[in-house]
This record gives C-alpha cells, structure tokens and sequence, in this order.
C-alpha cells in the first residue's frame, strides 16, 4: 500500500515522545554507570577502560544524533503542515460548498446528471434536464419541459423532424402560448366547396418553418388561432381552436406545414347576419400573410398505435378535418412511406352533408375506396338530396342506423375505436340511433358507451 508524504511525516512525528523517552532512559542508564564506575576506581584505583567509555560516547552521541535529526523531521512536518493547511480545501472533496464556490458546484451539477433534484438546485437541475433529456425529473420540471422543448442542440435536430411513432404521454402539448405564440406564414388558402354549395368552407395551410421549439403536432390534434386586430373593447380577440386537417408529415411530406378546414360561421342576429370573426379572418387571408398560432392541444381524438386496429369516423362539415388526416396517414402513398405506421384494419366513415357540392375532399376519398377497398368504406349521408326510411331527410345517424348489425359486429372487436367529430347537435341523435342498433343487438347502449370510453375506444370533439 503507497502513503503520501503527509501520512509519512506525521508517522515520524508521532514515534517523536517514544524516541526521547529511550533516549532519557538510555541517558539516565549510562549516567548511573558512570557513576558506579567512578565509585569502584576511587576503591580499586584502577583507570576506567577507556575504550568502554568511548563506546559509550559513540552511543550517546547517536542517540543526540537521532534526536537532532527528529527535530529537523518535526520541523518538515511543521512546514508540511502549514502547506497541508493551505491546500486543505482543495484536497478534501468532502467539504462543505461556501459562498465562494457556488457557481462552481452549479457548474458540477450541470455536468453529472446523476445528482439528485433538491430544493437549492432547481435551476441547476433544469439545466442539466435541457442537456441530458433523457434524465428524470421531478413531475414539475417534467412538465415544464414538455410544455416548452428546451432549445438544446440535440433537441433542435430532433424537433425540426416530424414525430413517428410514438406514446400518447409523449404528444407534444402547448409548445406555444397566447402570450408567446408562434407566427406562421400562409402557404396557400382555397376553397374546398364545388358550385352550387351551402356557405363557405377553405382549406389553408400554414408554413411552420424556422420555429424554434419546433411546432410537432401528430394526427387528432387541434391548435389555436389568434384573429388579427381587437374586439370593441380594444382586447385581442379571443382564441379559437381548429382540428388539424394535415398529418404530422404535412401536405407537402416534408414536415413543415400544419393544414386547416375552416367553415365561415354566419349567424342571424336581430335581423342582420353575423360572420364569426376568427373564421371570416381566416377565410380572407391571403399566402404570405402572418398569423399568430398557439397548441398544439387535445389528446382525446389520438389514433390508436395498433396496426390491426379498426377505425369508425362519424363527421359532419368541417369535422372531417381529423378524419382526413387519419385517412391520409392510412392510405396515402407519399405518407405511409414517411410513418413507421402501416395500418392493416378496417376504416369506415359516415359523412353528412347538406349538399353533394358541400362534401370535403371527395376526390381523395374515391382514391382511397378505389386503392384500398378492403380497408375503407365510405357511407355518405346527404340531408337534402337523400331521403330516410321514413322519407325524412337522410342524416348521419340515419346511415348509423342502417348499418346496426355491421356496425355492431365492429365494436364488439376489442380493437375497434369510434370517432366523432362535428356540430354538438350530432350527438343525441347518434345516441338515439346506437340506442336502437344496440336493442337489436341485445346490449345496452346506456352501458356500452361509458365502457367504450373508459377502455380508450369513444373519442368525441364536437362544438
């Protein structure tokens, strides 16, 4: 085993009192010969053996030589000591942290990540989370940090490249706020309606690039809009959300876009018509125009992870936004080569429509039935062209209805998972028509929808 030079010296120095007591014994020894010895010449008269005595000189003087040579040791240890005491703190990696080293142990806890979060280092361990984010934290910090992505390096390569496949704890939530929202630029805004339509429905969509975090949303979710000027009370106008209508690739596939389907709200009001202002703002603007987003939000309406899993869509109007971006991920080309989701079960959308010129993205949708007509049907409930079984006009929960056994059949399949997304007034008469579907079934509607919600299989965004 090796000793420092320190340990050596003060090993030295302890052996000090045992060394002089021998020397005051050897002393007091060779003292008491002396004088018998001077004793027995006085009465024998006979000269001391000279050589004995210079026998004992020599002894004596190597013991005074020892000690001499322990009091310049003590003196080194005296120095090394106080060289010792200077170097202390430096040396001792169990001293406390003092006022003047803080900044330095801040520096250590950024760099060894295994330091546990304590109430003194909160900054100091959000930094080191902003380097390492794969460290745990506590669930304050957690959230703090998927509220708003650090901007690290690491994190920029990997936000900057849309999200695949990934856990509904891990969807990117409120990356931008009200107070600090992104600003993107319109890429380009037409509209979706044929001649001869009810109202006025656009599709627009937003150039994301240059954010910094980067703006990842996945399919299902919503983001917020900030309409441009104020209100008559010389307040920002509120914000409106709009179910994205886009994959997280993007229309373009390259996953820097966010796509929305907007539908101009109008109203009657004393007589004169009224235009919801976010919607009309939207509506009007123009590529190249800027406009403040926040979100993304929502993780009611999330497609299922498994491949083999069966999706029912119930929309009416501008709620196939996100069934198209469902329909997208599924079956368009462009984008099942992007994902590492390659869906494998059945989709089946119901979709209302006052008109046939009102119905959204048909041409895409007669692509699908024709590229993939055994994972995709497509039934259209067109209220003023197509007549009920009663000879009422024919709504979404009319179709519903009509297709009791097959529907049914479904979502006894653990694996199935419905959505619906549209006006509220959808709902009581999608209820009514599962009700009756249910009845014919033997089951309990009452029952069975508070199941299905539970176990993660009743997504509902209606307004």
């Amino acid at each position: 085993m090796a000793y420092s030079e320190a340990k050596v010296i003060a090993g030295g120095l302890a052996h000090i009192p045992i060394i002089i007591g021998i020397f005051w014994l050897i002393r007091s020894y060779f003292n008491k010969r002396t004088n018998n010895f001077e004793l027995a010449q006085k009465s024998t008269k006979v000269k001391p053996p000279i050589k004995k005595v210079e026998n004992k000189a020599v002894a004596n003087n190597k013991v005074e030589s020892k000690v001499s040579d322990t009091k310049k040791l003590e003196n080194k240890v005296s120095d090394t000591k106080k060289l010792e005491n200077k170097v202390s703190d430096a040396i001792k990696p169990e001293n406390k942290v003092t006022k003047t080293n803080k900044v330095t142990n801040k520096v250590s806890d950024a760099i060894k990540p295994e330091n546990k979060v304590t109430k003194t280092n909160k900054v100091t361990n959000k930094v080191s989370d902003a380097i390492k984010p794969e460290n745990k934290s506590s669930e304050s910090i957690s959230s703090e940090i998927k509220t708003v992505p650090p901007k690290t390096e690491e994190n920029t390569k990997i936000d900057q490249k849309p999200l695949n496949k990934m856990k509904h704890a891990d969807v990117p939530v409120n990356t931008y706020r009200p107070k600090t929202p992104f600003i993107g630029t319109v890429k380009e805004n037409y509209s979706l309606l044929k001649e001869g339509a009810i109202g006025r429905v656009n599709h627009i969509t937003f150039d994301l690039s240059g954010g910094d975090p980067f703006l990842n949303y996945v399919e299902g979710q919503s983001v917020g809009i900030m309409a441009a000027g104020e209100d008559t009370n010389g307040k920002p106008h509120k914000l409106r959300l709009y179910s994205i209508a886009s994959t997280r690739h993007g229309d373009d596939f390259e996953g820097n876009t966010v796509s929305l389907c907007v539908r101009q709200l109008q109203y009657e009001k004393d007589g004169q018509t009224i235009n919801g202002v976010c919607s009309t703002y939207l509506c009007d603007i123009k590529p190249g125009d800027q406009v403040k987003i926040t979100g993304p939000v929502g993780k009611e309406m999330l497609l299922p992870e498994d491949e083999d899993a069966n999706i029912v869509m119930l929309a009416t109007g501008t709620g196939i936004a996100p069934m198209r971006a469902y329909l997208r991920r599924m079956f368009e080309p462009s984008e099942r080569e992007k994902n590492n989701w390659n869906f494998k079960g059945k989709a089946w959308l119901f979709m209302g429509a006052p008109k046939s010129a009102n119905l959204l993205y048909e041409e895409d949708l007669q692509r699908y039935l024709q590229n993939y007509p055994d994972n995709f049907k497509y039934t259209k409930a067109i209220s003023r062209e197509q007549q009920n079984t009663k000879g009422g006009r024919m709504y979404i929960q009319d179709r519903v209805l009509e297709s009791a056994n097959e529907l049914f059949n479904m979502i006894e399949d653990e694996k199935t998972h419905i959505y619906l997304c549209g006006l509220k007034g959808m709902e009581p008469g999608i209820d009514e028509a599962m009700t009756k579907a249910a009845e014919e079934k033997g089951l309990n509607w009452a029952e069975l929808r508070p199941q299905l919600r539970k176990a993660g299989r009743w997504h509902v965004e209606t307004y």
